[in-house]
């Protein structure tokens, strides 16, 4: 999970996670294209990302693709989101019944 944050620390590297989302399969040259970095960063950055298991890759004849792997920030949300998004949800569910309760008098 470490190797996650860290990938998920640079906002270059999330720039690219947005770009797969929004279309996976992309090239190295399709992934450039709207970046503000050189083709050596961005490849720099896509290994990294592939260390952290969210990119994954496949070839196509002489291209490599790249896609988003998901599943990595499922765990963190599962790990450390969701359980205080219970809490939230919890506590506002409480306070909805205690305001209706005042209301019904």
């Amino acid at each position: 999970m470490d190797r996650v944050f860290k990938a998920l620390a640079d906002p270059g590297r999330r720039k690219l996670l947005d770009r797969l989302f929004e279309g996976s399969g992309l090239t190295l040259g399709q992934l450039c294209e709207r970046m503000d970095m050189s083709r050596q960063a961005v490849s720099q950055h896509l290994a990294l990302l592939e260390e952290a298991n969210l990119v994954s890759t496949a070839w196509r004849g002489r291209e490599k693709l790249h896609y988003l792997n998901p599943v990595p920030i499922l765990e963190i949300y599962d790990r450390w989101v969701k359980k205080f998004e219970r809490r939230s949800l919890r506590a506002l569910d409480q306070l909805k019944k205690r305001l209706e309760g005042e209301n019904r008098d």
